[in-house]
C-alpha cells in the first residue's frame, strides 16, 4: 500500500538530489568553467549513497520509502527511479524543486554578473524539465531571476515554453528595486496568462542572519543533519522574513490587485508566521489608509488578498490545525519535502494529529491536502491529475 492512501494528496514540495555533472549538459559552454562541481557541491567530497551505486536490477525495500533520505532515497537522483518512488509515496502529483541550485541562485542574484545569473536560470529550468519529463505527475519549477526587467520577462516566457509548471523567483529583495516594481508587470502578466503560479522557496532569501549572531562565545551547534551547513534554531526563526517582506510589497503595491488570477506559493518556509502577518498588514492598511493612495485603491483588505491568492506550506512540526483555523481554509498546503530530512518520516501523521486537536473539518482537510494545490497550480496541473481515482483507492 502506498504511503499516502485513502484520499487524493498533492505534494507541494519535493526535490531532486543532484549529483556532480548534472548541470553541464544544460549550461552554455562559455559558463562551465565558472559553474563547476566544486562551486555547486562545496561540502561534498564524494557521493557514497548505496542507491547511487546500486545495481539497477536491485529491488528497493518498499517499506523504506519514507525512511531513506537525501541521496539514499529512491528516485532522489535518478529520474529512471522517480516514477516508482511516486507510486510508493502515493501522491497524485509533486511540485519539484532543485536542491543544489537553491542557494547558488540566490548568491548570483546578489552578484555583478547578470549574464551568468540568467544563464544559470536557463540551465536550472532545462534541468528540472528534463528530470520531470519521465512522469506527468512530476511538475517542474523554472527559475526566474529579478535582476533585470527585460531579461526577467524573457526568462519567464522561455521557462514556460520549455515546460515549467511554476515559476520560482527569489524572495530576497533585488539590490536596486522592489520585487513589486512596475517593471515586473510583464512577468506577472505572462504567468497569469499561462495560468501558472509564482513560487518562493527556502534558500531564495539570501543570508538570513549576520554571522555575528553565531559568535556567542559558546561551542558550535550542529544542525539537524549533524553538520554545520544547514539551519539551526536561531536562523530557522528568520526563514519567513524574506518572503514576508516580498509578499507585503506585492500586496501593498497592488500587484495582486492588478493581477487577480495570479497565484503565489510560499514553499518550505513554514506557516506559523502567516496569521500574525495577515493581521499586521490589515493594521498597516488601517493606520496608513488616509495618506497612501495605493491603500485607498485596494479592492480588498490585505488579508483577503492572502486568502484569495497566496498558498503556504506548514512544516510538519508546526501546529497546522491552528494555522488553518487562523488563516482561513484557503491558505495551507500539504508538502512532504521528499526526500529531504526536514520533511520527516511521517508528515501525514503529524499533520493529522494537529488537525484532530484543532477540530479541523473534513472540508478544511480536503482543501489542505488537495484543493488548495489545484487552485495554486492552475493550468500547470493537467486535468487528469486533479482528482485521480487511483490516488483515492
Amino acid at each position: 500500500m502506498p504511503y499516502a492512501s485513502g484520499r487524493v494528496i498533492h505534494d507541494a514540495d519535493a526535490h531532486i538530489m543532484e549529483v556532480p555533472g548534472f548541470l553541464e549538459q544544460h549550461l552554455e559552454a562559455r559558463h562551465r568553467a565558472t559553474v563547476t562541481d566544486q562551486v555547486l557541491f562545496p561540502r561534498h567530497e564524494g557521493f557514497h549513497s548505496t542507491r547511487l551505486k546500486a545495481d539497477p536490477a536491485q529491488e528497493f525495500d518498499e517499506t523504506q520509502i519514507m525512511l531513506r533520505k537525501n541521496w539514499e532515497a529512491l528516485g532522489s537522483s535518478s529520474r529512471r527511479d522517480r516514477p516508482r518512488s511516486i507510486d510508493l509515496l502515493g501522491f497524485a502529483s509533486q511540485l519539484m524543486f532543485t536542491t543544489a541550485l537553491l542557494n547558488y541562485s540566490s548568491v548570483l542574484e546578489g552578484g555583478s554578473d547578470v549574464e551568468l545569473t540568467y544563464a544559470v536560470a536557463r540551465a536550472h529550468t532545462r534541468h528540472m524539465v528534463e528530470f520531470c519529463s519521465v512522469d506527468r505527475r512530476l511538475l517542474p519549477t523554472g527559475y526566474v531571476p529579478l535582476v533585470d526587467f527585460e531579461r526577467t520577462a524573457r526568462a519567464a516566457r522561455e521557462a514556460i515554453e520549455l515546460g515549467a509548471k511554476a515559476l520560482m523567483i527569489p524572495s530576497r529583495c533585488p539590490d536596486g528595486h522592489s520585487p513589486s516594481h512596475i517593471g515586473f508587470d510583464p512577468l506577472w502578466a505572462v504567468a497569469q496568462e499561462a495560468g501558472l503560479p509564482i513560487v518562493f522557496h527556502v534558500g531564495g532569501g539570501g543570508k538570513l542572519l549576520e554571522e555575528a549572531y553565531f559568535n556567542n562565545g559558546l561551542p558550535p551547534v550542529p544542525d539537524f543533519h549533524g553538520g554545520d551547513d544547514n539551519f539551526k534554531s536561531i536562523d530557522y526563526m528568520a526563514i519567513a522574513y524574506p518572503p514576508m517582506k516580498a509578499l507585503t510589497a506585492l500586496v501593498v503595491d497592488r500587484v495582486l490587485d492588478r493581477f487577480p488570477q495570479l497565484r503565489f506559493g510560499v514553499i518550505e518556509q513554514g506557516a506559523s508566521w502567516v496569521p500574525g502577518w495577515m493581521r499586521n498588514m490589515d493594521s498597516a492598511h488601517n493606520a496608513f489608509y488616509r495618506n497612501e493612495e495605493r491603500l485607498q485603491k485596494m479592492s480588498l483588505k490585505p488579508s483577503e488578498f492572502v486568502q484569495r491568492q497566496i498558498r503556504v506550506t506548514p512544516y510538519p512540526h508546526e501546529d497546522a490545525g491552528w494555522i488553518i483555523a487562523n488563516t482561513g481554509a484557503e491558505v495551507c498546503l500539504f508538502s512532504s519535502d521528499y526526500p529531504h530530512v526536514e520533511g520527516g518520516r511521517h508528515p501525514i501523521k503529524r499533520f493529522e494529529a494537529s488537525m484532530e486537536k484543532a477540530g479541523t473539518s473534513e472540508v478544511q482537510k480536503q482543501r489542505f491536502y488537495s484543493d488548495n494545490f489545484i487552485d495554486l497550480m492552475g493550468a500547470g496541473l493537467a486535468p487528469e491529475l486533479r482528482h485521480p481515482v487511483q490516488a483515492a483507492a
